[in-house]
């Protein structure tokens, strides 16, 4: 909450005890910026709130309100009652003007907020087998992650961001036997890939690098040595995987094993603690799980008949290590595919005696290429998928990064190939770094006014509407982190860099013959050139000083 409004609710919410004796929550009072800029700076609908409450007529309420609002202690110049009961304000120029002050000192800082008072809390994203590249799907999500973990830190929560390395089961199996079968073609001996292998070229690629290194030392086909071309293969692939993240400005703190949890016992404990709360059951052979008591359409099956587990298992494990790992919620980006695994994970979080709603699920829906208005195929497990290396060679980390958080992501995305290379305003990070751009230069070629210590020539409409919008960032960082929303902080750029275009068009900033005029107006561009830059780093854009 910016000090404006905080100054606002405790003014509404002293009038409210003073006129009615009545004790308002002061997180509850809304206070809104009215489109119509002729109904004032901000508004209220704390009236129509206590109708109910005090049984009486809202612009009734809204007088009493007026009358005894304490208008010095919140800076307001002028109020009025509009329609049914909304109070609306003007505020003091000279109290807008201090979030100027505000943003020069704090300059990186500013937005930050407490808002998540250091609520411990996971985020798991991208999670891809280390089995090939990462695609479009994956992309998505890891912009996503990073971009909401960025907003939780800033915003007071205490963030863990975590990679879960699923370097165990079936699919790690098929990695091992497609290298092994490529290591045996290099070499020239009798092959057969596996139908459900890997036939990609990254697969061929390493495998050729270990026959060079290795020569006929893991050509045998056996147990042992396909273990070396699982671990290899891990290992080549998970390389990689950093590689393109740390291309993309995704950093992890923690990477998770998969078969690390299984080789600590944690799956037999993870089992052990649902068996002693009676929740496991023995039919026809398999080893069930009774979610149906926990919302579930079905009980789950846990271990196959043949005795190997389902995925269910391991995933089980795994969120009871977070958990014992003491945070105070997880969170969990998955695709599209998991819609219906999640009633599932929440369950087995209760049975483990938590909080089923420790476990909040974003769903990521799918992505299209598309190029010239027709989509661009995609397949991983042939090789042909575009992945994010080739997708940000093509377009730029800046514009990938925007363009996968700039729309809610369970929304289905058409990622636009054609607008990502536009340099025109039509493309929305283009527009957005070229107004970051713009100030730096604009900030260059000025000449050294004295500094300015106050704000009081700043009177025009668009100045005003410039530093309102300014003032609003940290509510925006606030909101965007508690709802893991980063496209929310992408509306306010747009909204941001408009209001600057806006006002530098209608105000002459640099006029030698008004220098105390220029030195205030050259000010409110520092700070608008701050603003722009924190809220494109927490989505992970570079904010561009020369185009």
């Amino acid at each position: 909450m910016n000090q404006i409004e905080t100054n606002l609710k405790k003014a509404l919410a002293d009038a409210a005890k003073k006129a009615f004796d009545t004790e308002v929550e002061i997180e509850k009072i809304v206070i809104e910026i009215p489109k119509d800029k002729s109904h004032g700076d901000y508004s209220t609908n704390l009236a129509m709130q206590l109708t109910r409450l005090l049984k009486n007529n809202p612009r009734v309420i809204a007088e009493a309100l007026q009358q005894n609002l304490d208008m010095e202690a919140a800076a307001i110049e002028h109020c009025e009652i509009a329609g049914p009961g909304f109070l609306n304000f003007k505020i003091k120029n000279t109290s807008l003007a201090q979030i100027i002050k505000t943003v020069l000192a704090q300059e990186d800082n500013f937005g930050h907020n407490e808002t998540g008072n250091h609520e411990r809390v996971n985020v798991e994203y991208v999670s891809a087998n280390p089995t090939g590249d990462l695609h479009l799907g994956h992309a998505r999500g890891a912009a996503w992650g990073d971009s909401i973990t960025r907003l939780m830190k800033a915003s007071g929560y205490d963030v863990t961001r975590e990679y879960y390395v699923n370097d165990a089961g079936n699919q790690i199996v098929n990695l091992g036997k497609s290298l092994q079968a490529r290591y045996r073609e290099y070499l020239g001996l009798p092959f057969v890939l596996p139908e459900d292998g890997y036939h990609g070229e990254d697969v061929r690629k390493i495998a050729v690098k270990l026959a060079q290194a290795y020569g006929q030392t893991y050509a045998e086909e056996n147990d042992e040595n396909l273990r070396f071309f699982k671990e290899k293969g891990i290992a080549f692939e998970l390389d990689k995987i950093k590689c393109d993240l740390d291309n993309f400005r995704v950093h992890f703190d923690v990477w998770s094993s998969e078969q690390k949890i299984r080789d600590d016992g944690k799956v037999e404990k993870a089992l052990e603690v649902l068996h002693e709360k009676g929740l496991t059951y023995e039919e026809e052979g398999a080893l069930w799980f009774k979610t149906t008591q926990f919302g579930d359409d079905k009980d789950r099956v846990l271990r196959k008949s043949d005795g190997s587990y389902t995925y269910l298992v391991p995933d089980i494990a795994y969120h009871k290590d977070k958990l014992d790992r003491g945070f105070d919620l997880l969170v969990d980006l998955l695709g599209a595919d998991h819609h219906g695994y999640i009633p599932r994970l929440k369950a087995s979080i209760q049975a483990l005696g938590n909080d089923p709603e420790k476990l909040q699920v974003d769903i990521i829906q799918m992505v299209r290429l598309v190029e010239n208005g027709e989509e661009v195929k995609m397949s991983k497990r042939l090789g042909n998928a575009v992945t994010i290396r080739e997708l940000c060679d093509e377009v730029g980390v800046d514009a990938v990064r925007y363009f996968f958080v700039q729309r809610a992501v369970d929304t289905h995305l058409d990622f636009d190939l054609g607008l990502a290379r536009k340099q025109s305003n039509d493309n929305p990070v283009y527009y957005a770094q070229y107004a970051h751009a713009r100030i730096c230069s604009i900030l260059r070629q000025a000449p050294d006014f004295k500094e300015a210590t106050n704000y009081d020539l700043l009177t025009h409409e668009k100045e005003i509407s410039l530093m309102k919008y300014i003032n609003e960032f940290t509510n925006v960082v606030s909101d965007a982190a508690k709802t893991r929303a980063p496209h929310k902080v992408c509306n306010y750029i747009q909204k941001l860099a408009q209001h600057f275009h806006s006002f530098y068009n209608a105000c002459k900033v640099i006029d030698p013959e008004h220098e105390a005029l220029s030195a205030q107006r050259l000010a409110l561009l520092k700070a608008t050139r701050i603003t722009l830059k924190n809220a494109l780093f927490l989505i992970g854009v570079d904010a561009i000083e020369k185009m």
